[in-house]
């Protein structure tokens, strides 16, 4: 079972992560995986939903998306365990945890990932799948949020790219109302697989993942070795 968090940018960012996009479909296996995108946390946006399927064809992909504001006929675990992999896009975290509870999407999305269709998404399609993650669901403020629990620990993404967020992170952590977890920089993916981290990929030069974790009244920051895409 393999769980691929992005901490921010690929598929929806365009061409500037074509290695990453690479890396996630790759691991299907499949000359030709088909991929379904999941766009909850951005309300179904039709321009993300466009940039996901281009890329995701540029990359020899066949492109389909789940939306939950026109859904699709039938089990959403049937359609979703149609697929080799599932990309969720990011926005806001707890409105696509809410309404996935709604619908019973978490459910038919667990089905899948125990049936060994390659989960991944980024940013608040990468803190679902943590049992917690920093989010700033609330306009203007950085909250944790209790997530699905299927990886253990917590995740915030965007580490370099919002600073206010970093020192949110440690300062949760360390007051022990967060569990340590990964602070991801942009263009950085961690890959999980049973659960356990195997490896942390980049198509980024100098982007980083910590794994930050408390130890009595101090963080203790580990810097990942991450493996560069060509």
């Amino acid at each position: 079972m393999q769980i691929i968090a992005l901490g921010g940018r690929g598929f929806t960012s365009g061409s500037r992560d074509a290695a990453l996009d690479r890396y996630v479909l790759a691991q299907s296996g499949k000359r030709r995986p088909r991929v379904c995108f999941v766009p909850t946390a951005s309300g179904d946006s039709a321009a993300s939903m466009r940039r996901v399927a281009a890329a995701i064809k540029r990359h020899g992909g066949i492109p389909s998306t789940l939306s939950l504001f026109a859904p699709p006929v039938g089990s959403l675990s049937t359609y979703l365990c149609r697929h080799d992999v599932i990309f969720v896009g990011g926005g806001n975290t707890r409105n696509l945890l809410a309404l996935w509870k709604l619908w019973g999407l978490d459910k038919a999305m667990r089905k899948a990932y125990e049936r060994g269709i390659i989960l991944s998404g980024v940013s608040a399609g990468a803190i679902c799948w943590f049992q917690a993650g920093l989010t700033d669901s609330w306009t203007g403020k950085y909250r944790e949020l209790d997530a699905l629990g299927w990886l253990r620990g917590s995740f915030s993404p965007h580490f370099d790219s919002e600073p206010r967020r970093r020192a949110t992170y440690r300062r949760l952590i360390r007051n022990g109302t967060m569990p340590g977890g990964y602070g991801v920089d942009d263009g950085v993916a961690l890959h999980f697989v049973d659960g356990r981290l195997a490896r942390a990929v980049s198509s980024r030069p100098r982007a980083q993942a910590l794994e930050i974790r408390r130890r009595g009244d101090r963080l203790i920051e580990t810097a990942l070795e991450i493996k560069r895409l060509p």
